[in-house]
C-alpha cells in the first residue's frame, strides 16, 4: 500500500503534539537517509485538503531542540509530497510591543545555532541555495491574515533569533539581540527553514510569544513554567490559525521556493557519486539524473 500523500504539513512545537480536526487519518513511519523523523507522521484530511502533522519534539516532548532530527523530518515530509510547511513554535519576545500571547510571523532570521547539521548536501555534492528571504513571503502573508482574522494580536514581519539552547539566554545575550533589532528568540526555526529551502518547500512560522526572555525589568525572567502556562493559552489559537490557513491555500499553488535548486547545484553531474544521486533523488532528481 502506497504511503498517504499530503501537500501541506504542520510541524507542531512545544505544546502542540496533535492536530485536532484531522479526518481519514493514517500514521506514517518514514525511513530516510538521515534516520527516522521525530515521531510517526499523522496524515489526514483537514478543510478538504490532505495535511501531514509532525510533532517536532515527539509526543511526550522527548527531544530537546538540539536533538530534533531536522534533516529526517524535512526529508520525510518531502517523501510524502509536501510542498508547504506551517511551523508552530514558542518564542520569547525581545520587543516591548510584542507581548506574551501575541503572534509573530517573522520574515528574517539570525542563526545562533552551532551543533546541528544544516544541509542535506555533502559527500561530493555542493549546493548553495539563496536564503536572503528565509521564510516564504506568500505563505507568511497567509499566516498573518489568518492570525488577524482569528482575533490575535498579530505582528507581520520581524527577526527571529535561532539559539542553540536548551538553556535560556543570559541577560547579556538578551540585551545583545535587542541591540541587533531582533524581535523574538526561539530554538527551532533553524535549521528547519534552511532544510525546507533546500527541499524546495515553502516554509513559514507562527511564532507564539510566551515571555519577555530575560531583558525586561518589569517582568520575571523566562522559566519553563512560564512558557508552558502561556503555551497552553495559545494552543487552541494556533490550531485555529492553522485551520484557517489550510482552508485558504490553493491546491497546486506554485512559488519560487519550489525551484530553489534550479541554479544552486554547483557540482558537475558526472562528478556526483552515484550513491549520493540515488539517496538524494527525492530532492535533486528533477535536475540530476
Amino acid at each position: 500500500m502506497a504511503q498517504p500523500q499530503a501537500e501541506i504539513a504542520v510541524i507542531g512545537g512545544s505544546g502542540l503534539y496533535q492536530m485536532a480536526g484531522l479526518e481519514q487519518v493514517h500514521e506514517v513511519k518514514a525511513n530516510t537517509p538521515f534516520g527516522s523523523p521525530s515521531d510517526a507522521i499523522i496524515v489526514g484530511t483537514l478543510e478538504g485538503k490532505r495535511v501531514a502533522f509532525l510533532p517536532r519534539h515527539a509526543r511526550g516532548h522527548k527531544l530537546n531542540p538540539t536533538n530534533v532530527p531536522y534533516q529526517a523530518n524535512i526529508f520525510a515530509l518531502k517523501l510524502l509530497g509536501v510542498r508547504q510547511i506551517i511551523s508552530v513554535s514558542a518564542v520569547g519576545s525581545l520587543k516591548e510591543e510584542i507581548r506574551p500571547l501575541d503572534i509573530v510571523i517573522p520574515d528574517q532570521i539570525i542563526d545562533r545555532t552551532r551543533l546541528r547539521a544544516n544541509t542535506f548536501f555533502s559527500n561530493g555534492l555542493v549546493v548553495h541555495v539563496a536564503f536572503a528571504d528565509p521564510f516564504c513571503g506568500d505563505l507568511s502573508k497567509t499566516l498573518h491574515r489568518a492570525a488577524s482574522q482569528d482575533g490575535a494580536r498579530a505582528h507581520k514581519g520581524g527577526t527571529y533569533i535561532a539559539m542553540e539552547g536548551p538553556q535560556f539566554s543570559t541577560k547579556a545575550e538578551s540585551h545583545l539581540y535587542r541591540s541587533w533589532g531582533a524581535s523574538v528568540i526561539g530554538m527551532t526555526a533553524l535549521p528547519e527553514a534552511k532544510l525546507a529551502r533546500e527541499a524546495e518547500m515553502c516554509y513559514a512560522t507562527v511564532a507564539c510569544s510566551t515571555d519577555y526572555d530575560c531583558w525586561h525589568p518589569g517582568h520575571e525572567s523566562v522559566t519553563t513554567q512560564m512558557v508552558i502556562e502561556n503555551l497552553g493559552k495559545n494552543v487552541e489559537r494556533s490550531k485555529s490559525i492553522v485551520r484557517r490557513v489550510v482552508a485558504s491555500i490553493s491546491p497546486g499553488r506554485s512559488c519560487s521556493c519550489h525551484s530553489a535548486l534550479a541554479t544552486a547545484i554547483i557540482t558537475a553531474p558526472d562528478h556526483i557519486p552515484a550513491g549520493v544521486k540515488k539517496e538524494l533523488a527525492p530532492l535533486i532528481g528533477k535536475y540530476i539524473k
